[in-house]
């Protein structure tokens, strides 16, 4: 059976979709984009706070799933361009520790939802 995850601190989804899906003990993860859970309003101020921006929410869905960061075993990042790849990288090192940082993919797209330049979804387990 699956459940799904809400956070009230966590933007609310903008489509037919959940934050997150917990099966078993497998967190699937909607990806996150730059939005400020309290205000509605897109952080997009640069890179480096819009990423800052979606990692406080993958970590408050997280939380949802009492879970935490070292849970997280893959990520998917969705970039509008690859120049932001170095800053992108800096600031989400900072949210794993190296020898345990999850599996990743980090790809550039044309578009993502309400024209942000980072999204980032995420599986993690128990």
């Amino acid at each position: 059976m699956k459940k799904a995850i809400i956070s009230s601190r966590a933007p609310q989804p903008i489509g037919p979709y959940n934050q997150a899906i917990l099966k078993g003990d497998t967190l699937y993860m909607s990806g996150q984009i730059a939005m400020h859970p309290d205000t509605n309003v897109l952080v997009l101020d640069n890179i480096q706070s819009e990423t800052h921006q979606v990692m406080t929410n993958i970590k408050a869905v997280l939380e949802a799933a009492e879970m935490g960061m070292e849970h997280i075993v893959k990520t998917t990042i969705f970039l509008r361009t690859m120049e932001d790849f170095a800053a992108v990288n800096e600031i989400y090192a900072t949210y794993f520790k190296n020898s345990v940082a999850p599996a990743r993919e980090t790809v550039a797209v044309v578009g993502l939802p309400k024209n942000v330049n980072i999204e980032i979804s995420a599986i993690a387990v128990r």
